[in-house]
This record gives C-alpha cells, structure tokens and sequence, in this order.
C-alpha cells in the first residue's frame, strides 16, 4: 500500500541553502510524488520589523496584525514558496507553487485563542482537494503557502494545521491507500530513555508528556502531530532531513504516530 506524504516543513531551516538542497534531491526520488507544506517563520518576522511592525505572540502563536499579514503574504506566498519550487525545477522536479488562497484551496474562519486576539489568524474549515489532485495526478508536486481564504479575506495559518487540514482532505479521497503528515524537524524521532521510538500512539505520547518522558522542545513536535491525527489524518511521522532521506529512498526512519495504535 503506497503512502501519500503531506511533508511539512518548518521555518527555521528554509532559508539555508544546504538544507534546501537535501529537500528537493529526497523529493525527487519520492514515489508518489507529495505535497509540501511550507512556514516561514524566521523571515516573517524580519520583513514584519523592516515594515515598521513587531512581532507579538500569543500562546507561541504569531499575532497577525496588518503589518504581520503584509509579512507573511510576502515571505510566506511569494519569497519561500517561490525559492522552493526554483530548488525543484533545478533539481529536475516538476513543481507548482499555490497558497491556500489559491482556487479557494483552504477555506477558513478566524481563530479564536482564549488567552489573546491573534488578529487575522485562521482555522481550516475546507480543503479543496481536486487542486491538489490535478496536480499530483500529473505527478507535480504542489507547493502550499498556509496563506488562506476567509469570508472577508486573506488569513495566516498556522503551517502544523494547514498541513493536517490538507492531510485528512487527501485521506477521504484515498480509501484504498494511506496519507501521511511528516514532520522534518530537527530531531530524528522521538526519544524515550535515550533512544528514538519507531512507533507511538496517542495515548502513549500522553502518559510520556505527563510523566516527562517527553518534555522541552519535543513536547511541541508531539503536540503538532496529535493535532493532525485529531484532525482525521490515520498517522503523522516525526524525522530530520536525514529521516527524509530515507523515507526517500524506501526505507523506514523517524517516530509513527497514530490514535491507537500504529496503522
């Protein structure tokens, strides 16, 4: 049963060429070919400083106010989604660059945070998956830009929730085959006692978190691939670009994570 990979890739390596690099040559050996899901956090709040802006959080979560939007569509839909798709083609890799605005790909309302206003931050609520599909069947690899379509607007998401929104969208289309979100972090996996776990499940990563076995900057890592499980997504995986590297090439790497047990 073939795999269909939603790869989210964080902000913080995006703009390191050798990193870029290893991306697209692990994408290009990938059968079938997956969607990417792209941040951009790092250079978001450059461009928000260089407009006059300051970055403010919520909760850990960027607060889009007008200059942070401004940022975010320019980074986010146009500086990384643009550099990813070039490092693609380059490498031989067809490839199309979309933000969710595009063709009403993600519809979303805004978010409403208990602790704090996030401003122009959205929630996925619809996925329109034959964009997604028309390219993939084409074996083009879509580039998404978590840039999204509200009723009166543009909204920034979060790239963990438009990757899990797309992820379960694709998976009601697919009974016969798995999708997967695939977190490149850092980290080759999740560790427990020192060594990295091959297979977790919801349940378990609890019971680690409340007992500490998971904590720091993991703890972030498992939440976001418990969010997309909750989302509908059958499991979510956790490697470094090294994992990617040899998920490319046919083999097993990182952590699974599924509700119940490992699917």
């Amino acid at each position: 049963m073939t795999t269909l990979r939603v790869i989210k890739i964080g902000g913080n390596d995006i703009d390191d060429p050798a990193f870029v690099q290893r991306l697209v040559t692990a994408i290009a050996a990938m059968q079938p070919k997956p969607v990417i899901v792209h941040g951009g956090g790092k250079e978001i709040g450059q461009i928000q400083q260089a407009l006059g802006g300051e970055p403010r959080f919520v909760a850990g979560l960027r607060v889009s106010d007008e200059t942070a939007m401004a940022a975010a569509e320019m980074v986010l839909a146009g500086a990384v989604n643009t550099r990813l798709v070039v490092a693609l083609g380059l490498a031989g890799v067809d490839a199309t660059g979309m933000s969710g605005v595009d063709r009403g790909l993600i519809r979303v309302r805004k978010l409403v945070h208990p602790e704090g206003d996030l401003g122009r931050v959205g929630q996925p609520i619809a996925v329109r998956t034959t964009v997604l599909w028309h390219a993939l069947d084409a074996d083009v690899v879509p580039v998404v830009a978590p840039i999204s379509l509200g009723d009166d607007g543009s909204y920034n998401v979060n790239a963990d929730d438009a990757a899990g929104a797309i992820a379960a969208a694709l998976a009601q289309d697919r009974p016969t085959g798995s999708v997967e979100v695939t977190f490149v972090t850092n980290v080759p996996g999740v560790k427990l006692d020192g060594a990295v776990v091959a297979q977790l499940d919801a349940p378990a990563i609890d019971a680690a978190i409340i007992s500490r076995a998971i904590y720091g900057g993991m703890i972030p890592k498992v939440k976001a691939a418990l969010a997309v499980l909750a989302a509908g997504v059958t499991q979510a995986r956790i490697v470094d670009m090294q994992g990617l590297e040899e998920l490319a090439a046919g083999n097993e790497a990182g952590t699974v994570i599924a509700m119940g047990g490992v699917a």
